[in-house]
Formats: structure tokens, C-alpha cells, sequence
């Protein structure tokens, strides 16, 4: 049985997002737009608009000011690490997914720890858990013996795995976890079902309601976000994501909201974008994000090449990912298991903090941005 519409699924039914996206916006729907102090989805249609596109840099300049004004020069790093590539869901965009001929791996919770164990020695402090949707090899109760394991060891943990129920939520954050991200990948229902064609991952509403259960359950950090290239319209998704990081910045309050924009990475699924997203259109998107939800972290990941990274920590970024690895057990014994998709900024987690040094950043390895109430 699907599950029933949450809260923002509710509301996102309201906004229209698609006809926001599809307006025909001006030069002065941009003025008014970056004029305003409180901007609303049709001022960040404008800024997404292809009027905007002809003032990136004037966006590009608000949104930098914006994002030194609110998080100052700190720059939170993190690691993800990658427990299993096992999974019983069919996504046409996933290297991961069930039915592709490829290493599968699953590491034992001693494997994990090890990894960690490596990562922490390279500096970092947070460390997202990453895992396919395999409810029997990566059960609630693996993860929260993981999370048990590494607790004292990583002072900032989250997960980025399939949706739980709010009872095993609950029972991750008694172990010790703080974080939970999931990316609804597209928020065109459509869409959706025509890339999420079986498993758990399919139910377009559980996927959705994930985010206000972990808030409920005591989560102290929810990450949202869209993957674009997935649906053809990559403005739609960005109103979407951002209407939905608003949403619960305001219903919870206490919780800290980050987004993520990542865009198709090549995998094992061969998987091409509908409409590939250009570099100076990725840079407006999360500069246009910046502007509208100023208190929410903006996070980066190795999927961008090294000098985009370098220029949108300077406008936008508030979190960024170094020296990644996407295949269980990839930092201490690589080749094992099959990549979710290839990085494309290979540097050392050293190499860019050198670099955000150099730009006059702070590169924070553990705990950067208090909660504000």
C-alpha cells in the first residue's frame, strides 16, 4: 500500500511549481526579485529564469554576500562512507540499482569501523553513512549497531540510506546519529515513477514523508535535495527543493535544513540526463537557492569538478565533501565492490582545505554552524 501524502506533499500540491518555472519572467522580474528582502517562489522563478541567466553575476554577488553575512567564512567538511552497494530497489539513474550486473558488498560493522577509523585519521569529524536499499543486509538493527560502533569515535554521524519508519529513527538517535538526507531525486511525480520503476524507493510519498519523520523522531539535521538532469525540467525541481527546505525550516525549527543539487554522475546504469544542466545554470541554481532560503546549508559534493567546487564555496557552499570514495570499503581496500558513480574532484581532503585556506575560508572538520532559535 502506498503511503498517504504527508504534510509538504500537501502543500507542494498548492504551489504550482511547474507554472512558476514555465512563466515567461523579465528583466524587471529580476530587479524586483533581487530588491526584495523577502523573497517568495515567483522571485526565485525570476532568479531561475533565463532573465536571470543574463545577470548571474549580479546574482551570483547577492548570494555570496548572503552567505558570508549568515555563515561567515566557515566551511564544514565531511566524508561520505559508503556500508553496501546491496539493493532490492530499481532506479534507471543508479549505479546501485538490483538488476545490474555489477561487485555487490555489504561491509561487516569491524570493515566499517576500520574505514572510519581512516577517515577520522585524515581529519574529519562528520561522516555520512551511505547504503542501497537493502532492507535485510543494511536492517535497522546494522545501523544501529554502526552507529553505536563509530559514536564514540565520529562526533557527527548521518545516514543517507532508505527511508525507516519513526520508531527506528528513534531508536538511530538513542545511538547517537544526527543526521538523515534524503533526496526525493525529483519532485515530478511523473517523472518519479518513470525512473523508480520497483523496490521500496518506488512509493513517491513515503519518500517524501521521510524528512518530517526523522524531524519528529529527534533528528538534529535533515538534508534534502534534487538530482537534476533526472526530470526535464531542472527549474520545476529547484522550486520544489526549495519550497520544501523553507517548509521545514519554519515547522522545524530547532533542526538544521541543508540542500543539495548534485547533477548526474555516469554509473553503471549508463544513464544519460534528459536535459544536461550547464555549469553557469548549476551556478545559478544555487546561487538563486542562497537568496531564497538564506538559513539553510548549501552542500556540495566531489561529483562537480575541482574548479566549480572552488568558485561555489565562494557564492553559495556551506558544506563540501574531499577526497571521497563511492564503493564500500573504497578508502582502505579499493576495487572490491562497485562505485555508485565517478567523482570528479579528486583531491586529498588536505588539497582542499589548502585551497579554502587560500581563498580565506576556515575549513571546519567538525561541528561549524550552531542551530539557531
Amino acid at each position: 500500500m502506498a503511503a498517504p501524502k504527508g504534510r509538504f506533499a500537501r502543500h507542494l500540491d498548492t504551489l504550482g511549481v511547474a507554472g512558476l518555472s514555465a512563466r515567461a519572467y523579465t528583466d524587471a522580474d529580476v530587479d524586483r526579485a533581487l530588491a526584495s528582502e523577502h523573497r517568495d517562489l515567483a522571485d526565485l522563478g525570476a532568479l531561475l529564469s533565463p532573465a536571470g541567466t543574463a545577470r548571474l553575476a549580479e546574482i551570483a554577488a547577492a548570494a555570496r554576500e548572503t552567505t558570508l553575512r549568515r555563515f561567515g567564512r566557515a566551511v564544514r567538511l565531511y566524508a561520505p562512507l559508503y556500508v553496501s552497494n546491496a539493493c532490492l530497489s530499481s532506479c534507471t539513474y543508479c549505479g546501485f540499482a538490483k538488476d545490474l550486473p555489477i561487485a555487490r558488498r555489504t561491509l561487516t560493522v569491524d570493515e566499517v569501523e576500520r574505514e572510519a577509523a581512516l577517515l577520522t585519521g585524515r581529519g574529519f569529524r562528520h561522516l555520512l553513512l551511505v547504503a542501497g536499499e537493502h532492507r535485510v543486509e543494511v536492517s535497522q538493527d546494522y545501523l544501529v549497531e554502526v552507529v553505536e560502533r563509530l559514536r564514540p569515535r565520529v562526533p557527527s554521524l548521518s545516514i543517507e540510506t532508505q527511508t525507516w519508519s519513526d520508531d527506528t529513527y528513534q531508536r538511530l538517535v538513542r545511538a547517537g546519529l544526527e543526521g538523515v538526507v534524503h533526496y526525493q531525486e525529483t519532485y515530478d511525480r511523473d517523472r518519479y515513477a518513470q525512473t523508480h520503476v520497483a523496490g521500496w524507493k518506488r512509493d513517491y510519498d513515503r519518500r517524501l514523508n521521510s524528512t518530517e519523520l526523522a524531524a519528529a523522531a529527534g533528528v538534529r539535521r535533515l538534508g534534502i535535495g534534487a538530482l537534476l538532469g533526472l526530470a526535464a525540467d531542472w527549474r520545476a525541481d529547484v522550486l520544489a527543493v526549495a519550497a520544501h527546505a523553507a517548509f521545514l525550516v519554519k515547522a522545524y525549527w530547532r533542526t538544521e535544513v541543508t540542500v543539495s543539487l548534485p547533477r548526474i554522475k555516469p554509473s553503471a546504469s549508463g544513464y544519460q540526463p534528459l536535459v544536461p544542466v550547464s555549469d553557469a545554470e548549476y551556478v545559478q541554481a544555487l546561487s538563486a537557492l542562497r537568496l531564497f532560503e538564506p538559513e539553510a546549508g548549501i552542500v556540495l559534493s566531489t561529483r562537480e569538478p575541482a574548479a566549480l567546487r572552488d568558485g561555489l564555496v565562494r557564492i553559495a557552499v556551506t558544506t563540501m565533501s574531499a577526497g571521497s570514495s563511492t564503493e564500500p570499503g573504497g578508502y582502505s581496500a579499493p576495487g572490491k565492490a562497485t562505485e555508485q558513480f565517478s567523482i570528479s574532484d579528486e583531491r586529498s581532503p588536505a588539497e582542499v582545505a589548502e585551497m579554502l585556506e587560500a581563498a580565506g575560508y576556515e575549513p571546519v572538520w567538525k561541528d561549524a554552524f550552531p542551530l539557531v532559535g
